[in-house]
């Protein structure tokens, strides 16, 4: 029954880091975007334009950095 609970308890994080991440993405993306209202980054991205795919790229990571240090503060 313990290992039941454990895994109970891993699907448990897994929904909420999954969530988490998924709104957080979205949040995150549109406040970059509306930060930067002269640059339309999408269709920079589109063009093949490595540095702004490279700095989109790092807020996700960051982001995923910070959902990850707040759901497993240890």
């Amino acid at each position: 029954m313990n290992i039941f609970y454990a895994y109970l308890v891993t699907l448990g994080w897994a929904i909420v880091g999954s969530l988490s991440m998924g709104l957080g993405i979205v949040l995150t993306l549109k406040l970059f975007t509306l930060s930067t209202r002269d640059v339309d980054e999408w269709q920079l991205v589109k063009d093949g334009n490595m540095p702004i795919a490279i700095i989109m790229s790092s807020v996700i990571i960051a982001l995923g950095i910070v959902v990850a240090s707040i759901i497993n503060p240890s």
